[in-house]
C-alpha cells in the first residue's frame, strides 16, 4: 500500500508538470503569474500604450523589484493590486479572503454630478416602482425614470408598463447616473424600446493568442427593437462618471437610437468585457478581455462623451435644485 501512494503521488506530481501546473507559492511564482495572465490575455495593451504610455514590460521589472522571499501575504497582495492599477482599467480585481483590490479612480478623480438626496427629492413619494426601475411624472408633464444599477433585474413588462403610464409625457428624462453597470442583458433590453428598427450600435473582439494584438475581427452588435410598447417621442440621459460597464455599454447603445439625447458628464467607462483566472496562491484575478468598441470602431473603455455638457452647480444643489435634471426639462420643452 504504501508503495502505490508513493507511485500514485509520482504519478500526480508528473501529471501536473506535464500540463504546466506549478503549485507553487512564493511571491516571485505569484507575481509571475499575475503578470503572465495579464501579459497573455488582457485586451488593451495597445490602446494604453497609446492613450497612458503603458509599458507592461517595465510594470514587469519595477513590481519585481519590491519583492522579497519572505514578505507575507498582505504585502504580496499590496504588490501585486499596485502592479495591476497600473492598467487604470475598472474591470480589473483580484481577490483574496481579506480583501479585494480595485482600481477606481475613474469616478474617484472626478466630481460626481449627481446627488441622491436631490434625486430623491425629484422622485417624492409617490413614485412608481417597477422592479429597479423608479418613475414618475413631473409638474411639468415630463416623465422622469431613475435607474441606478443594471444588476436590478427588469422585465419587458416592467418597461412596457412604465412607458405605458407615463405615454402622455411630452418627454422622457432616463437618469442612470450612479448607475455602474450589472448584466448587459438588461442594458439591451431597455434600450430597445426607444428604437423601432434593427440599428447598428458597436464591435466586439475577441483575443485570439498571447500577443498583445491578436484579435479576432471586429463583429458587429445590433439593437433590435422590442415586442412591446416603443417610446416615439424625445429622450434625456442623463449621465455621470460613475457610469461603468453595463451603463457605459448602454449609453453607447442610447446615442445610436432617433429622439435620444445625452446631458451631462462623461461616462466612466468600462468597454472591455471581463473574465477571470486563478493564482496559484489561490487567489482570483478579474480582467478586461474583449473590447468593445462604438459603431465608429472607436473605444469606450475610458468613456463616452455626452450630446450636451452639464455639471451639477453647488450653488443649484444648496437650493434642493438638480442642474442636470432642469437642463434637461428645459431641453425637452424646445
Amino acid at each position: 500500500m504504501k508503495q502505490f501512494l508513493i507511485s500514485l503521488l509520482t504519478l500526480l506530481t508528473f501529471s501536473a508538470c506535464q500540463h504546466g501546473l506549478e503549485y507553487d507559492a512564493t511571491p516571485t511564482a505569484n507575481f509571475e503569474a499575475l503578470w503572465q495572465i495579464i501579459d497573455r490575455q488582457y485586451c488593451f495593451f495597445d490602446y494604453k500604450a497609446q492613450e497612458t504610455g503603458l509599458d507592461w514590460n517595465e510594470v514587469h521589472d519595477r513590481y519585481a523589484a519590491r519583492l522579497t522571499p519572505h514578505m507575507t501575504r498582505a504585502q504580496l497582495f499590496e504588490v501585486l493590486c499596485d502592479m495591476l492599477s497600473e492598467l487604470r482599467d475598472g474591470h480589473v480585481n483580484l481577490y483574496y479572503s481579506a480583501d479585494v483590490g480595485r482600481y477606481w479612480s475613474w469616478h474617484e478623480d472626478y466630481p460626481r454630478n449627481f446627488d441622491e438626496n436631490l434625486q430623491d427629492k425629484y422622485l417624492g413619494t409617490d413614485y412608481k416602482i417597477g422592479a429597479g426601475l423608479y418613475y414618475r411624472i413631473l409638474e411639468d408633464n415630463i416623465g422622469y425614470v431613475a435607474y441606478n444599477s443594471f444588476s436590478s433585474g427588469i422585465g419587458e413588462g416592467n418597461i412596457s408598463d412604465m412607458l405605458y403610464y407615463l405615454r402622455a409625457c411630452d418627454g422622457l428624462i432616463l437618469d442612470i447616473r450612479g448607475n455602474g453597470g450589472g448584466l448587459l442583458t438588461y442594458a439591451e433590453r431597455l434600450a430597445s424600446h426607444f428604437t423601432n428598427e434593427r440599428t447598428l450600435v458597436g464591435y466586439m473582439q475577441h483575443k485570439t493568442g498571447a500577443a498583445h494584438d491578436a484579435f479576432s475581427s471586429p463583429r458587429a452588435e445590433y439593437l433590435n427593437p422590442a415586442e412591446g410598447i416603443r417610446w416615439q417621442k424625445r429622450v434625456v440621459v442623463l449621465t455621470n462618471r460613475e457610469c461603468y460597464s453595463a451603463a457605459n455599454v448602454f449609453v453607447r447603445n442610447m446615442k445610436c437610437c432617433p429622439l435620444v439625447t445625452t446631458l451631462g458628464d462623461q461616462t466612466g467607462g468600462g468597454g472591455g468585457l471581463p473574465m477571470s483566472s486563478e493564482l496559484p496562491i489561490g487567489w482570483s484575478v478579474r480582467f478586461s478581455a474583449s473590447p468593445t468598441l462604438d459603431r465608429n470602431y472607436q473605444q469606450i473603455e475610458f468613456g463616452i462623451q455626452p450630446d450636451v455638457p452639464c455639471s451639477l452647480d453647488p450653488s443649484d444643489q444648496a437650493k434642493g435644485i438638480d442642474t442636470l435634471i432642469e437642463a434637461a426639462r428645459q431641453f425637452l420643452h424646445k
